[in-house]
């Protein structure tokens, strides 16, 4: 088993960079330096969404293999697997993700429900339009289909969602800075309650000062 930096795991998808000292996941680039790599993940996220954005029809109703494409167009050019669901099961204090033999059928069920639900995502009011946001994005963190950068593929879905509904692009900050407590809290009561009140809460700020800042 190798320990990664977030998660451990077994297999191709387990596998570091040789000399990370086991704390980089086999990459093209070659990067080997924790602070390096999660720079070049942010740099890729900025071109990627740009991307998107441009390509993604505003009337577009997501499925599942959208899902898998926003996340090779993220992370194709750094890590083998963007884009294929893991093989190995993963968890975080709090919260157990989606069994790795089970997320075909979640994904499968996520875009019957959610995404045919909630996408395109074109509600006029702002509550429709955050309720959207809100459980689609929660119930794909938790199935958390991917090994890595499942939380910033939630983000890109929301983003493009956002564009649907005419809203400029999200502003995430908060959440990796002041409001991250209560965004974890927030996916937390969504896994053990099915509550997504406190992630409606959470994204109506977002796109609150997302709208202050565009003033």
């Amino acid at each position: 088993m190798v320990a990664t930096r977030k998660y451990a795991a077994v297999g191709s998808e387990a596998e570091c960079q040789p000399g990370s000292g086991g704390t980089v996941l086999r990459n093209y680039p070659g990067i080997t330096d924790p602070e390096l790599m999660d720079a070049a993940e942010s740099a890729a996220l900025v071109d990627a969404l740009e991307v998107l954005i441009e390509i993604v029809p505003a009337d577009h109703r997501f499925t599942a293999d959208d899902i898998r494409m926003l996340h090779r167009t993220w992370l194709g050019t750094i890590y083998a697997w963007a884009g294929e669901y893991r093989s190995v099961d993963l968890s975080k204090p709090g919260i157990d993700f989606a069994h790795a033999e089970f997320i075909q059928s979640e994904m499968a069920r996520f875009e019957r429900g959610c995404l045919a639900k909630y996408t395109p995502c074109v509600f006029a009011e702002l509550e429709e339009q955050v309720t959207a946001l809100a459980v689609t994005h929660a119930e794909l963190v938790l199935i958390h289909p991917f090994r890595e950068g499942n939380g910033r593929c939630a983000r890109i879905l929301s983003s493009l969602m956002a564009a649907q509904a005419g809203l400029p692009p999200l502003d995430f900050t908060p959440i990796a800075n002041e409001m991250q407590a209560e965004y974890f809290a927030a996916i937390r009561a969504a896994w053990a309650k099915g509550d997504y009140d406190p992630l409606r809460s959470v994204f109506k700020r977002i796109i609150e000062t997302t709208l202050e800042r565009q003033r």
